[in-house]
C-alpha cells in the first residue's frame, strides 16, 4: 500500500488544508448538539432544554479532561510518518485505541457516582434534574466511541489525511440530526432522546474511522506488529505523555471555573459581561485551536525527519495565523461593541458597559492565541513535560495571586488581567524553550525519552 504523504509540497497549502481540515472536525460537534437545542427548544418543554445544557456542560468537562487521547496521538504519529515508519505509526494508534477503551469502559463503570457528583455540586429543579439525568444516563454509554473518535482523528490528522477527518465529522453529524429529528420530533424521546441520537451518531463516526484505519494494513502485517505491541517502554511514554497533556488540560478548566465562579460574587451584570466576553474568548480560541492542531501534525512530521529548516518556517506561519485571527476577533470587538454583543444579546444593560472591559480581549485573545500556537508546537514534538511546566508555572505566579487580590476587592479589570498574565506568561516560557528545540531535533534519534522508538516524551 502506497504511503506517501505530500511531504515535499509547499508549506503554505499544506497548512491552510490541515487548518480547514482541522476547524470543521471540531466546529461539527457543537453544531450538531446546536441542533439538539433547536429541536427540543421548539419541540419539547424547556425542562428538557435546560437539562441537556445541564448534562452537556458536566460530560464536555469529562470528555475535555480526556481530549489529551487525540493531543498526545497527532504528534506522536506525524513524528513516525516523518521518520517512514510504517509500524511504529500503526502501534501509535492500536496502543492509545487501547487506552480509550479502557478509559470509556471505566466512565461506563463508574457512570453512577460520577452523576451522583456531578450533579450535587450543581443546583437545579426536580424538573431539569430529571432532563438532565435522562440525556446524561443515554448519553454516557458512547464515551468509548467518543474517546476512540478521539484517537482515529488525532491519528489521521498525523497522518493529513484532512479529507477523512471531515468526512467523519460530517457523517457523525448528519446521523446527529436525523436521529434528533426521529427520536425528538417523531417519537417524543425529549433529554433521552437527544442523548441516544448523540450516542448513536458517534458510534457512526467511529464505524467510519475505524475502517479508514483498518484499510491501512494488511492482516498478515498486523500479526507482526502484534509481536512489538505490549512494549512496556512504549506504553510508559505514551502514559507519561498523555498524563502531562491531562494536567495542563485541567489547569486551563481550574482557571475557567476560578474566573466564573468569582464574576458570580462581583454582581449580575459583570457576571453578565464577563459571560459575553467569554464567548468571544472561546470563539476565538477555537479557531486557533485548529491551527494548533495543524501545528502540531505538521511539526511532528518535521520533528521526524529531523528539519529544522521547516520547523521554523511553520512556527513563523502558525504564529501570523494565530495573532491575525486573534487581532481580527478582538479588534472588532473593540471597534464595535455595540453591535457584536448586541447580536448576543437584547440586555441594554449588560452591553451599556460592556465596552468598559472589552480592550482586555486584546491581551487574553492575542496572548491566547500565540500560547495556543505554541501548545501545538510542543505537542508536534511530544514534549508534554513542556506544557505542563509552563502551564503549571503561569498559574502559580500569575494566574493565582492576581485572582485571590481580585476576589478580596471585587475588581474585574484584575479578574482578567489575572487571565491575561496567565496567558502572558505561558507565551513568554514557551518563546524562552524555541531555540532550544531548533538545536535538540537537528539530530532528533538522539533525544528521545526512554529510549522508545516512538516517542519523544518527558
Amino acid at each position: 500500500m502506497d504511503q506517501t504523504l505530500p511531504n515535499s509540497s509547499p508549506l503554505f497549502p499544506r497548512f491552510m488544508r490541515l487548518t480547514v481540515a482541522n476547524i470543521l472536525s471540531i466546529i461539527m460537534v457543537p453544531l450538531a448538539n446546536l441542533m439538539s437545542v433547536i429541536f427540543l427548544g421548539h419541540f419539547s418543554e424547556v425542562s428538557s432544554l435546560a437539562g441537556v445544557a445541564l448534562a452537556g456542560n458536566i460530560l464536555n468537562v469529562i470528555y475535555f479532561t480526556l481530549s489529551f487521547l487525540r493531543m498526545g496521538t497527532t504528534g506522536v504519529t506525524a513524528q513516525a510518518v516523518g521518520r517512514n515508519d510504517h509500524e511504529s505509526m500503526i502501534l501509535v494508534g492500536l496502543r492509545n485505541g487501547l487506552i480509550a477503551i479502557f478509559l470509556g469502559a471505566a466512565i461506563i463503570s463508574l457512570q453512577h457516582p460520577i452523576r451522583e457528583i456531578a450533579f450535587s455540586l450543581r443546583s437545579a429543579n426536580p424538573e431539569i434534574e430529571a432532563a438532565a439525568i435522562d440525556y446524561f444516563n443515554a448519553q454516557v454509554w458512547c464515551a468509548p466511541g467518543i474517546l476512540l473518535n478521539f484517537v482515529l482523528m488525532g491519528w489521521l490528522l498525523g497522518r493529513e489525511q484532512n479529507g477523512k477527518v471531515i468526512l467523519m465529522s460530517v457523517v457523525g453529524s448528519i446521523a446527529n440530526i436525523i436521529l434528533d429529528y426521529v427520536f425528538i420530533v417523531q417519537w417524543g424521546w425529549d433529554s433521552r432522546g437527544a442523548g441516544i441520537s448523540y450516542a448513536l451518531s458517534q458510534y457512526c463516526t467511529f464505524f467510519i474511522g475505524l475502517v479508514f484505519f483498518i484499510l491501512e494494513f494488511q492482516w498478515q502485517e498486523l500479526k507482526e506488529i502484534a509481536e512489538n505491541f505490549w512494549d512496556i517502554s512504549a506504553f510508559k511514554s505514551s502514559f507519561t505523555l498523555n498524563s502531562n497533556i491531562f494536567i495542563s488540560n485541567m489547569i486551563i478548566l481550574v482557571s475557567n471555573a476560578t474566573f466564573h465562579a468569582q464574576s458570580s460574587m462581583i454582581g449580575t451584570i459583570v457576571y453578565a459581561e464577563n459571560a459575553l466576553l467569554w464567548q468571544i474568548f472561546n470563539f476565538s480560541l477555537y479557531l486557533v485551536e485548529g491551527i494548533g492542531f495543524t501545528t502540531e501534525a505538521l511539526g511532528g512530521n518535521f520533528k521526524g525527519q529531523g528539519n529544522t529548516l521547516k520547523l521554523a518556517s511553520l512556527l513563523k506561519l502558525s504564529l501570523t495565523s494565530s495573532v491575525l485571527v486573534g487581532i481580527t476577533i478582538s479588534g472588532a470587538c473593540v471597534l464595535f461593541p455595540q453591535t457584536i454583543f448586541g447580536l448576543l444579546t437584547s440586555y441594554k444593560e449588560v452591553t451599556a458597559g460592556i465596552s468598559t472591559y472589552t480592550p482586555w480581549l486584546f491581551l487574553t485573545v492575542g496572548f491566547g492565541s500565540l500560547a495556543f500556537c505554541f501548545q501545538g508546537y510542543f505537542l508536534g514534538l511530544a514534549e508534554g513535560h513542556t506544557l505542563r511546566n509552563t502551564s503549571l508555572t503561569a498559574m502559580t505566579i500569575g494566574f493565582l495571586p492576581t485572582m485571590f487580590i481580585a476576589s478580596k476587592l471585587h475588581n474585574n479589570h484584575l479578574m482578567w488581567l489575572s487571565v491575561a498574565l496567565l496567558l502572558m506568561i505561558q507565551t513568554l516560557l514557551f518563546t524562552i524553550q524555541i531555540p532550544r528545540t531548533f538545536k535538540e531535533n537537528q539530530q532528533p534519534e538522539q533525544n528521545q525519552e526512554l529510549n522508545s522508538p516512538e516517542l519523544s516524551v518527558q
